[in-house]
Formats: C-alpha cells, structure tokens, sequence
C-alpha cells in the first residue's frame, strides 16, 4: 500500500512540475508567452504523468479489493512482484498516451494566433485552437478519454462493486464503516480527478467554455494531486474477517 503511495506522490511532484513552474515564472517576469516546442514539451510531460497517475489511482483501487474481499490472501495475491508489475503497468500505459499525443500533435498545422485559456498547454485546448477537421479532433480527444479514462475508470468502478457487495456481508454496522474508511478518501480524489478530468476532455468536444476549462484544469493538474496525502489508510485496518 505505502509502495503505491510513495510511487503515487512522486508521480504528483513531476505532474505538477511538468506545468507550474512555468506558470510561476510567467507571473514574476509578467510574460504569458510558450514557444511551439515548449509547448509541445510541456503537453507530452503533463500527459504522461496524468495517465500514470490515472493507472496508479486504479491500481490502488484493485489493491482496496484485495484487501477488504480477500484479506486473509492479501499479502500473497499482493506481493511484491505484482506491485512492481503493476506500477510499471501504468507507467507504460503512460509512455503510450506521450507518444500518442505526440504523434496527433505533429499531425495538427495552422495553430489560430490566440490565446490559451489555461495556465498550461492543456492537450484538449490545443486541439481546439487547431485548423484541422473537427472530426479529427473530436475523435483524438474521444479516444484518448476511452482509452485512458473510461477503461481505468471501469476497473475502479467494478472494484467498489465488489467492496460494496462484500462490506454487504458484514452484519454489523460499525464494521462495515471501519472497513470503508479505509476507502472513502480514495473514493473522493477519484470522484475529483475524473470528474473534472473528463468534464475538460471529453466536455469540450461538445462546447468549449475558456472559463469552466481553466477552472476544470487547475482542478485536475493541482488541487487533486495536493489532496493525495489523504489516501494515507491505516495498515492494521488492510484487512476484515
């Protein structure tokens, strides 16, 4: 569990050094100003280290199953060798959302003279200040929110239904809430990075909104990975009969 945090944290440190660091820079010398490449870079880093953080989130959910379903099995169904397995799972998962939103990036020409309203190069916003069909960009931002949203979203949704089914079981009410908050805080920073996530991805192929973009985005990058510190659970309290 501590192995997932610890990789989960660090994770945080490079998503939001991947955008705030410029932004900080951009207020002290009064420039809001990116180059092509550096935007590009910046969108490639960010993008990354979303993805593994949105494969973590999922594996600690599956790690939150094994533990309250099958806590007399936990420490041989979650050994170390998966755990490595695991975490190397979402980090190439996240390899391969940079490398395909590199690949659409180099894809889109004739970039509109305006303005971003993020503080960041935020993928979904570059998409739509591009010239290229918009059945193009409407089908790169739905893929990339099936494929690294929707299916990591599924695992972790399947894996509370069994929570839930098993927390079911437990015939007192004090031990089925002693189980589930182990579980609530990683609930809440799901509910919080999916949902502002997704309503920035996948929300802005339907209506554009600079305002509500901005904010969903700032959401997302910044305030979720600093509420991460919560999903701190108690190790005596891994497993119930």
């Amino acid at each position: 569990m501590y192995f997932f945090l610890f990789t989960l944290s660090f994770d945080d440190i490079c998503l939001i050094s991947s955008t705030v660091p410029k932004f900080v820079v951009g207020i002290l010398t009064h420039s809001k100003v990116i180059s092509y490449v550096g935007c590009l870079i910046q969108m490639s880093f960010f993008m990354l280290f979303a993805c593994t953080d949105s494969m973590l989130l999922t594996v600690m959910a599956y790690d939150r199953f094994v533990a309250i379903c099958h806590p007399l099995y936990y420490a041989t169904i979650m050994n170390p060798r998966l755990c490595v397995l695991l975490i190397l799972l979402s980090v190439f998962s996240g390899l391969l959302e940079y490398q395909l939103c590199n690949l659409t990036a180099l894809q889109l020409s004739c970039f509109q003279d305006v303005k971003i309203a993020s503080f960041f190069c935020d993928p979904s916003q570059l998409l739509y200040l591009t010239c290229s069909d918009a059945l193009i960009k409407n089908i790169v931002t739905y893929m990339i929110g099936i494929l690294f949203d929707f299916f990591p979203l599924s695992g972790i949704t399947f894996s509370y239904y069994k929570i839930v089914s098993a927390l079911l079981k437990i015939p007192s009410s004090g031990g089925r809430y002693k189980a589930f908050s182990t579980c609530d805080s990683h609930v809440s920073v799901v509910c919080l990075y999916y949902g502002s996530g997704l309503r920035t991805y996948l929300g802005s192929a339907l209506s554009y909104s600079p305002c509500k973009g901005d904010v969903a985005s700032l959401m997302y990058s910044v305030v979720t990975p600093l509420l991460n510190p919560f999903l701190h659970l108690q190790p005596e309290e891994q497993g119930y009969s």
